[in-house]
C-alpha cells in the first residue's frame, strides 16, 4: 500500500467536503494534488501543495485555502499537527500509531511488500541484450542483460504483465564472418594445417569447440566445397551454438526470455516487404535524394536517389534510408518490421534496451513505431552506457575482435552473480559504470552490496542471538514477532525506520513508472544505512540495543522493527534478482 495515494486519497476527501459544505467551488479538478514527502525531513511527514494549485479556480488566495484545508486535515485521527509554510504549502505529522501500523501491513504482506495494481494487467513488452550470436555474452552486455532483467521485476511487482523478449540479430555481415571464422575452425579441428587465422575474422576459443561439433557431426563434407555452398548451413550452425552458449552465459546471471525473436524469420517470411508496401500506401515512403550530411563528408557519401522512410513527418531530425546502394533492406528496414510485429501481437507499450552506441537510432525507431501504429503504440528507449573494468585501479583491457575481451561469466564466476546483479544497478543506466573487482567485493560501507548483505545477515543474527537471549528456544519466528507488542516502539529513530520502510511502496512505483530499478538500489542502500546506525547507538547506549535482558516485551518489539528492515531488504532484492544472505561468509 502506497500511503501517499491513501492519503492523497483523504486530502482529496476534505477538499471534496468543503466544496460540499460551500467552502470551494464545486467541481474542482484535483489532478495536480500532489501528497508527497516534505524535502527536509524536519517539515514533518508528509506534504500537500492543495492550496497552491487550487488557489486560480477556487478564486481564493493559497493560504485561505490551506487554513480551512487545515482544520479538516487536523480532526483526522492520524494526523498529530499540521503546519501552514510559506504561501499554502501543508506540512502534516503522523502519529506513532499510524507508523506502527505500517509496520504491521510489512508483516501482513511479507516479502510481497511494495506490490501495486497500478499496472492493471497492461502488457509490456521489454526486449533487452538482443546482440548478434556471434561469441559469448562479455561484460558490455551485462549491464543491459541485468537493467533489463530488473526492470521486467519491477514492472511485474506494480501489476503489469510483461513479455522479456531478445531479438536474435542473426542476418548480415557479422553472421557471415561468424560462418568464415567456425569453417576456419572446423579445418583446423579435422587436422588441417590453416595457418593463421586471418584479421578479419573472429578469433575467439570460445569457437573451438561447436568446430570439433561440426567435424564430429559432418566430417570434411563441407573442407572441398565452395563457399556459396558452405556458408548458410554453417552460418546456421554457428549461430545454433552461439545462441546456446549466449543462453548459458545469461542464465548464470539468473536471466531466461520467454521469447527469442530471429531477424533472419523478418526477411524470410516476406514482413520487411509488407511493412514497407504498407507504409508506401500510406504516404511514409518515397523516393528521394538525401541532404549531405552537416561537417566533413564520408569517403563513401553520394547524392544518389534512395528508398526513404518519411521519419520527419514522425519527430525525426531527417528522413532514414530503407535500402543500402545494392538493394538489400538496412537494419532499419528490418527493425521497422519488427517493432509492426510486436505491435501485431498486441503490445502497445514497448521498452527497448539497448547499448549508448545506438543513441543516434533512437529517434528513427519512435519514429516507425508511431507509424506502423498510427499512433497506437509507445516505446521508450533506454541506452545503457559502458562498463569500464578495473583490477586494483588498473582498466582491464578488451578488444573483441582480438579475442581477448572479457566474457560475462569470467565476471560471474570471479564475483558471483549476487556481486554483479547489484552492482550493475547503483548508477543510472544511462552513466558509465567503474566495476572494479577488488572494491565490488571489499567489506566495507562504501561497497553497496556488501553493506545491503550485511544489514540483512546482521538482523538474521540478532534473531538468531535473541533465541537464547530471551530463553534457550524461545520463539522469535515470524509469527511470534508479528505477534509483538508494537505499542513498545516510540523512540525517534525507530519511528524514523519505520517511516523510511513505509515509503517502500512509493519508490516501487515511481521507479516502475519512471522504468529507473536503480532507484531500488538506492533506497536499500538508505535504508540499510539507517539500520546500521540503530546498530551502531545500540553499541554507545545499552537501553536502546535490540535485545533488552529484562525486558521480553521490548525485545520482541525491536526485533519485530528489525525483522521489518529485512522483509523491505528482502523485497527490493528481489527486484534486483539478488538473493538476500543470512550470514557472511
Amino acid at each position: 500500500m502506497n500511503i501517499f495515494t491513501v492519503l492523497r486519497d483523504e486530502v482529496c476527501a476534505a477538499l471534496e467536503s468543503l466544496s460540499a459544505e460551500g467552502k470551494l467551488s464545486h467541481g474542482l479538478d484535483l489532478k495536480n494534488v500532489t501528497v508527497e514527502p516534505p524535502r527536509d525531513p524536519e517539515h514533518g511527514d508528509i506534504a500537500t501543495n492543495a492550496a497552491m494549485v487550487l488557489a486560480k479556480q477556487a478564486k481564493l488566495k493559497p493560504r485561505d485555502i490551506a487554513t480551512m484545508l487545515a482544520e479538516v486535515l487536523a480532526a483526522k485521527p492520524d494526523v498529530s499537527s499540521v503546519e501552514i509554510a510559506g504561501p499554502g504549502f501543508i506540512n502534516l505529522r503522523l502519529s506513532d500509531a499510524f507508523w506502527r501500523a505500517q509496520l504491521r501491513a510489512i508483516f501482513d504482506a511479507g516479502i510481497e511488500y511494495g506490490a501495486s495494481p497500478i499496472g492493471g494487467g497492461e502488457q509490456i513488452n521489454v526486449e533487452y541484450v538482443s546482440a548478434n550470436p556471434t561469441g559469448p555474452m562479455h561484460v558490455g552486455h551485462c549491464r543491459g542483460a541485468v537493467f533489463g532483467d530488473a526492470m521486467c521485476a519491477l514492472l511485474n511487482k506494480v501489476g503489469f504483465q510483461v513479455v522479456e523478449e531478445y531479438y536474435i540479430n542473426d542476418a548480415g555481415v557479422q553472421m557471415d564472418m561468424l560462418a568464415r571464422s567456425l569453417h576456419f575452425r572446423y579445418r583446423e579441428a579435422l587436422g588441417e594445417d590453416v595457418g593463421a587465422m586471418p584479421d578479419d575474422l573472429y578469433p575467439g576459443d570460445y569457437l573451438v569447440p561447436p568446430a570439433k561439433a561440426l567435424a564430429d557431426r559432418d566430417g570434411d563434407k563441407w573442407t572441398a566445397l565452395p563457399e556459396t555452398e558452405w556458408l548458410e548451413p554453417i552460418r546456421e550452425f554457428g549461430g545454433a551454438a552461439m545462441m546456446e552458449l549466449i543462453r548459458d552465459d545469461l542464465a548464470a546471471l539468473g536471466i531466461t526470455h520467454e521469447v527469442f525473436f530471429r531477424e533472419t524469420d523478418l526477411h524470410q517470411s516476406g514482413a520487411i516487404d509488407r511493412v514497407l508496401d504498407d507504409l508506401t500506401a500510406k504516404g511514409a515512403i518515397y523516393e528521394g535524394v538525401l541532404e549531405a550530411p552537416k561537417g566533413k563528408l564520408p569517403d563513401d557519401w553520394e547524392p544518389r536517389p534512395q528508398t526513404l522512410f518519411r521519419s520527419t513527418n514522425f519527430g525525426d531530425d531527417v528522413d532514414r534510408p530503407l535500402k543500402k546502394s545494392d538493394g538489400a533492406y538496412t537494419y532499419f528496414a528490418a527493425d521497422i518490421a519488427y517493432h509492426q510485429n510486436k505491435f501485431q501481437r498486441g503490445f502497445t507499450h514497448m521498452i527497448d534496451i539497448w547499448g549508448a552506441d545506438h543513441g543516434g537510432y533512437v529517434k528513427r525507431m519512435k519514429a516507425a513505431v508511431d507509424a506502423v501504429s498510427e499512433g497506437k503504440a509507445d516505446l521508450d528507449v533506454k541506452l545503457c552506457q559502458l562498463v569500464k573494468l578495473f583490477r586494483n585501479g588498473e582498466p582491464v583491457r578488451m578488444s573483441k575482435r582480438a579475442g581477448e575481451f572479457v566474457t560475462l561469466r569470467e565476471v560471474v564466476d570471479e564475483v558471483g552473480k549476487d556481486v554483479v546483479r547489484f552492482i550493475m544497478l547503483t548508477r543510472k543506466n544511462d552513466a558509465s559504470l567503474d566495476f572494479d573487482f577488488q572494491k565490488v567485493t571489499e567489506q566495507s560501507k562504501d561497497n553497496p552490496v556488501f553493506y545491503v548483505q550485511y544489514a540483512h545477515a546482521r538482523i538474521c543474527s540478532v534473531i538468531r542471538n535473541a533465541a537464547e537471549s530471551i530463553d534457550a528456544g524461545a520463539d522469535v519466528s515470524l509469527a511470534a514477532l508479528e505477534a509483538a507488542n508494537f505499542d513498545r516502539l516510540g523512540t525517534v529513530d525507530e519511528i524514523a525506520v519505520i517511516r523510511q520502510m513505509a515509503s517502500w511502496p512509493r519508490v516501487v512505483e515511481t521507479a516502475a513508472l519512471a522504468h529507473e530499478p536503480h532507484r531500488i538500489a538506492f533506497f536499500l542502500y538508505d535504508l540499510a544505512s539507517a539500520f546500521h546506525v540503530l546498530w551502531n547507538k545500540g553499541n554507545e547506549n545499552p537501553g536502546v540495543r535490540f535485545i533488552i535482558a529484562d525486558d521480553d516485551e521490548l525485545t520482541m518489539a525491536r526485533l519485530a522493527l528489525i525483522k521489518g528492515v529485512a522483509l523491505v531488504i528482502g523485497s527490493g532484492l528481489a527486484i534486483m534478482g539478488v538473493t538476500p544472505v543470512e550470514e557472511m561468509r
